[in-house]
């Protein structure tokens, strides 16, 4: 591991000696929650000069934060709901997360369908407005794709139905290693951050909150962060938290919950990102990487209390799977052929008299009766306007003027001076591995990819596209605990390598053991937790 690895790593030394660090001193902020809201925050503030403690209940990216479409867009719909600022605002921002992290915000080809040259022409101007708004370079613009293109770049379009597209630029991120790696930027900026240390109360001084009391998720012990600001970045939990300060918290959100299922890139060998409208005119995506392909997402108020796992239900697989026969000349797709999924909740900010589908994404920033500041609502792609606006709220509760916020500098992993391709070109002659398992790498971890293959780049199971550096990088940097913490948010094998998943958890269960010390029990413990997990995901299929 470099010593840059090892300045930014999520790893503590010790348990006992980072629970004592977070209380032996008194910060200037604490961050409750640590998905991509929190951590966009802790690394503003770090890098302003604050001194900054992050705490999070369960794994970072554990929640909303890992279960998103992987795009990093400006939300070409929000633009037909009147949102101009928010899509103004987060169009500019793909660029800035492509700036900060290039392996992990990759332009990709969007492709909206089009019946008629006249439904054409009207989704043109649609996306000309869209691409002026977010100043979109002359390089980028949309492209309009007739019946012969599309033979060739995408085939298996119905072309009978849809003779024209219009492909214009998006961009495809993992979310979960997005938020790993600006943690670590916060780290490196001198944030002190902790996982498995769930808040539990709040400290009082005097009227106003000047702390919070977490229990650590691993030896049960109670630690005490003292700071003059506490802001609560808990998506879907945002109430649950403010209801230490005020008991009588008004209700706020209007949860949403979104599904995507996965499908074998062999039965839908689509090449771009393609846009499908439902039965109901809602706009979802199709979104291929690798050896799957994501199909999301689902957009229903969710009134359920599995908040970090949201059920997965028949109905929501079925409506995705029910436009595909429109817009693909493919063989029908069934239940049968959803190999993964994954469902998360939304902590969308309410308003009265609408449905989820009709709320504003725009963040909402407000200060409770005890000082402490809460955020929720937004998009991923805004996470850095986001933490500026609530760094706005900070300085004010501290009573002072902060350093400018910190542009769209590389995040660890981002230094990538050429384009992802020529990077995996130069990885696998050095290597000596096979483009596509290089790909995969160098699109989850960038310009450290080298690092990762050094601590071992031998598969896990044979064939198979993650190696055994992985594991290494997981627990030493990426601050992975658990056997799920690897195969659903650091390796992403979970969603994008299903038919390979099972194969995978026996062997990096055993080297996880090895580096974290796990009895046989604690070992087979890890791995029937993890294939529980997957036959959830799947339960649907036994719904009448």
């Amino acid at each position: 591991m470099s010593e840059a690895a090892a300045s930014t790593s999520l790893t503590p030394n010790s348990r006992s000696g980072q629970l004592a660090e977070l209380g032996g001193e008194r910060f200037d902020l604490v961050i409750i929650g640590g998905g991509i809201t929190g951590a966009g925050v802790a690394r503003d503030a770090a890098r302003r000069g604050l001194r900054v403690a992050l705490v999070e209940a369960s794994d970072f990216a554990a929640g909303t934060s890992s279960r998103s479409s992987k795009l990093i867009h400006g939300g070409l719909r929000y633009l037909a709901m009147g949102e101009v600022g928010l899509v103004r605002e987060t169009a500019r921002e793909r660029q800035a997360v492509h700036q900060m992290a290039p392996h992990l915000a990759e332009p990709c080809w969007m492709v909206v369908p089009a019946r008629s040259r006249a439904s054409l022409m009207k989704i043109r101007a649609g996306i000309g407005a869209y691409e002026k708004l977010g100043a979109v370079a002359d390089a980028d613009r949309h492209l309009s794709w007739d019946r012969d293109a599309l033979g060739e770049r995408e085939p298996c379009l119905r072309r009978d139905e849809y003779p024209w597209v219009c492909a214009y630029r998006e961009y495809m991120t993992d979310d979960a290693r997005l938020v790993l790696a600006v943690l670590r930027d916060a780290v490196g900026a001198g944030a002190k951050v902790a996982s498995r240390l769930p808040v539990v109360d709040v400290i009082w001084e005097g009227d106003q909150i000047n702390g919070v009391v977490a229990e650590c998720g691993v030896g049960g012990d109670r630690v005490e962060i003292r700071a003059d600001a506490v802001v609560n970045a808990t998506g879907p939990w945002v109430e649950r938290l403010a209801n230490l300060e005020e008991k009588s918290a008004a209700d706020r959100l209007h949860p949403s919950k979104g599904v995507h299922i996965v499908v074998d890139a062999a039965r839908l060998p689509v090449r771009n990102l393609v846009i499908m409208e439902t039965h109901d005119k809602r706009s979802i995506f199709v979104l291929p990487r690798g050896d799957s392909v994501a199909i999301g997402t689902t957009d229903t108020s969710y009134h359920g209390s599995q908040l970090l796992w949201p059920e997965i239900q028949r109905t929501d697989v079925e409506y995705l799977l029910h436009p595909l026969k429109r817009y693909f000349d493919v063989e029908p797709l069934g239940l049968d052929d959803v190999v993964a999924a994954w469902s998360g909740v939304r902590p969308l900010v309410a308003q009265e008299g609408k449905e989820a589908t009709e709320i504003s994404r725009k963040e909402e920033v407000w200060v409770g009766t005890g000082g402490m500041i809460t955020v929720a609502g937004g998009k991923l792609t805004g996470f850095r306007t986001m933490a500026m606006t609530v760094l706005d709220f900070v300085a004010e509760r501290l009573g002072r003027s902060l350093a400018p916020g910190p542009g769209p500098d590389p995040i660890p992993g981002g230094d990538v001076s050429s384009n992802l391709d020529g990077l995996a070109a130069s990885v696998a002659t050095a290597s000596g591995l096979e483009r596509p398992m290089v790909d995969r790498l160098v699109r989850l971890y960038g310009d450290e990819t080298a690092q990762v293959l050094a601590l071992g780049q031998e598969s896990l199971v044979p064939g198979g596209r993650v190696v055994a550096g992985e594991v290494a990088w997981a627990v030493e940097v990426d601050g992975a605990l658990t056997l799920e913490d690897l195969v659903y948010r650091r390796t992403r094998a979970a969603w994008y390598n299903p038919a390979g998943r099972e194969g995978l958890l026996a062997p990096a269960a055993s080297l996880m053991a090895d580096l974290l010390g796990w009895d046989k029990a604690r070992t087979a413990d890890e791995v029937e937790s993890v294939r529980a997990r997957f036959a959830s995901e799947l339960q649907f299929r036994g719904e009448v």
